[in-house]
């Protein structure tokens, strides 16, 4: 679904990345772990299209990207929800969701119904204020926002900083329905280790711009693995 190789990428004279490659598979969720300024969100905005690529090349569902704006990304089937949630606090749940439309074809310019399957705080909530709501409810918003798109790829940028336990394990299951039940491919970058444990199919790590380890959930519990995550 989506294969990044030998991505580098600057900001001026900063090297943030440097010639990473991974791969997501449909219907699959991969996780990207790493601590604080290892590159992840830098890898997410050159894949969402908010950051062009030094070098090397990404490609989505067989075709590359190139240097396609991130509106054209998003028409093409990839879904982003950027650490810190970043929905509109001055417009109500129901506006937030509406500019999801945006990216959505004409005949899809509605909320999907799973949005209030998976969420249904927000269907109770259509005419508040995203401002109003709690972290973890805005967190909800950003993710049915995306999923407004109809996207085949969802990209998640630390879903779960910030949020209360319970709301975290609404995100969770949230997450493995999208996967089993709509077939969606998901790319996931997190530093809470239980969270991918759980979740992922398959696992990468980042360390200074680079991957220093790909494997299995399993492999995250060797301790060879364990001293990229500790602080």
């Amino acid at each position: 679904m989506l294969t990044v190789e030998n991505a580098s990428l600057h900001y001026g004279a900063a090297q943030a990345l440097r010639g990473i490659s991974l791969e997501v598979k449909p219907q699959s969720i991969t996780c990207v772990l790493g601590r604080n300024g290892v590159g992840k969100t830098s890898m997410l905005r050159a894949i969402v299209g908010q950051h062009p690529l030094s070098s090397g090349s990404i490609s989505f569902d067989g075709a590359p990207l190139g240097k396609k704006p991130p509106y054209d990304r998003a028409r093409a089937g990839i879904a982003f929800v950027p650490q810190g949630r970043e929905i509109f606090p001055l417009l109500t749940v129901r506006e937030n969701l509406a500019t999801g439309f945006a990216a959505a074809k004409r005949g899809n310019r509605n909320v999907p119904p799973e949005v209030f399957e998976l969420f249904p705080v927000l269907k109770t909530m259509l005419g508040r204020r995203g401002g109003d709501l709690s972290g973890g409810q805005q967190q909800q918003l950003a993710i049915g926002r995306a999923l407004v798109t109809r996207p085949r790829l969802l990209v998640l940028d630390e879903p779960t900083e910030g949020i209360q336990p319970s709301i975290i394990k609404d995100i969770g299951r949230a997450i493995r329905f999208l996967r089993d039940q709509t077939g969606l491919a998901i790319l996931l970058v997190e530093q809470y280790l239980d969270f991918c444990r759980e979740l992922a199919d398959h696992v990468y790590i980042m360390d200074r711009g680079e991957i220093v380890h790909s494997g299995d959930a399993a492999s995250l519990d060797k301790l060879e693995v364990r001293k990229f995550l500790t602080v």
